[in-house]
């Protein structure tokens, strides 16, 4: 599947949620969804802000518009759409800032006399908010999408690995995460969350933002990196010497958590079934309530988490959807990204140079990441 026959599925997608909206038309305005729709475009600027610069329109026809200032139009149509089928609606940046109503008020003189028109972020009262309808027209990957989530997982799982052997005691955790972001920046790849604990702070906190303490003997790299707006995310753990029988321990009982949840995504099983299933699986370790201190993960694709595992989630596996589980008993963890097939997954963050701690269930084997120890 060429580009053109990918952003040409996605379309329709789109047209059939438009029909089941009964909707004229949708803007697309969410970085997320500009990537997933455009096939790995960006529309990205600022990255405070979850909106980007320039929207898309796919009306209920099936035909397609950029929305840009003049600003933004020709980088849009040059390095983004490049030989696609989106027709350019410009307009001066001046305009834009006049009226907050002014893309939306655009996009309805594109529509039929009256159509209604839908967008993936609020724009005022006559303008129905579908972000939750066009998260689920993403999640089935397409067979491109998942061989460049193949290609992201592999780079930025090997370039890791790589500069994990060169880590020496000493130190800080900022110098190791500015080390990770540029190992992956050589293969283009972009940290949406870089997390780095040494020692007791891996205890202490589950999202530990990095800071001047230098590690000694534990260190746990946690990273989410996107490339063409898809994201794999994983975590490191890295030893200095030989780890205590307890944190063995520890870190068994999560790969088995993990490897559980693996076995269990298979399409239509629910998010909470799957939450029940890592809390039995803490208890049955040793670990009871383990699951409420941090969640297990979830959904994964152009976000970091598309949805999360709890008791009360009603969302389901699809065929070809990306997980990223990370289950963590206190002071360790394990987190891979994995594709969702009708048979089972395929992990894509476990490369051969990196320990794996197998665990079997009803056959197949299940790889999560051990401890390096250097």
């Amino acid at each position: 599947m060429n580009k053109s026959e990918e952003i040409s599925a996605k379309t329709a997608r789109v047209v059939n949620l438009l029909a089941a909206k009964n909707l004229g038309g949708v803007l697309v305005s969410l970085q997320p969804n500009f990537s997933w729709l455009t096939a790995g475009g960006a529309n990205g600027i600022d990255l405070s802000r979850e909106a980007g610069a320039g929207a898309l329109l796919v009306r209920n026809d099936g035909k397609c518009f950029v929305l840009a200032n003049r600003i933004e139009m020709p980088r849009l149509l040059s390095e983004e759409l490049a030989g696609e089928d989106f027709e350019p609606v410009e307009f001066s940046w001046e305009e834009e800032k006049a009226s907050s109503t002014f893309l939306s008020d655009r996009a309805r003189s594109l529509l039929s006399n009256g159509a209604l028109l839908g967008s993936d972020i609020a724009i005022g009262s006559e303008v129905m908010l579908v972000e939750s309808e066009l998260a689920h027209c993403r999640y089935e990957l397409t067979r491109s999408e998942i061989e460049r989530l193949r290609l992201i997982a592999g780079d930025a799982a090997r370039a890791v690995a790589k500069l994990a052997r060169t880590l020496v005691p000493g130190e800080t955790e900022r110098e190791i995460a500015r080390r990770v972001a540029d190992a992956l920046a050589v293969h283009d790849l972009h940290l949406v969350v870089n997390l780095v604990a040494a020692d007791e702070r891996i205890q202490k906190y589950r999202h530990p933002l990095p800071t001047d303490c230098r590690w000694k003997k534990i260190v746990m790299i946690v990273v989410c990196v996107r490339r063409g707006g898809l994201i794999a995310s994983f975590t490191h753990i890295v030893a200095s010497g030989a780890i205590s029988d307890d944190l063995r321990r520890r870190t068994l009982a999560a790969a088995r958590v993990n490897a559980q949840l693996m076995a269990a995504t298979l399409p239509v099983t629910s998010g909470a079934d799957l939450y029940q299933l890592a809390a039995r699986t803490y208890a049955a370790e040793g670990f009871e309530n383990e699951e409420r201190l941090h969640h297990q993960g979830g959904a994964t694709g152009y976000r970091t988490r598309d949805w999360i595992a709890h008791p009360a989630s009603t969302e389901r596996v699809q065929v070809n959807q990306a997980f990223a589980w990370n289950p963590s008993v206190t002071g360790t963890k394990v987190e891979e990204t994995c594709i969702a097939f009708a048979d089972g997954v395929e992990v894509l963050t476990a490369t051969p140079d990196w320990p794996q701690i197998p665990i079997r269930i009803n056959d197949r084997e299940y790889l999560s990441p051990d401890i390096l120890v250097l």
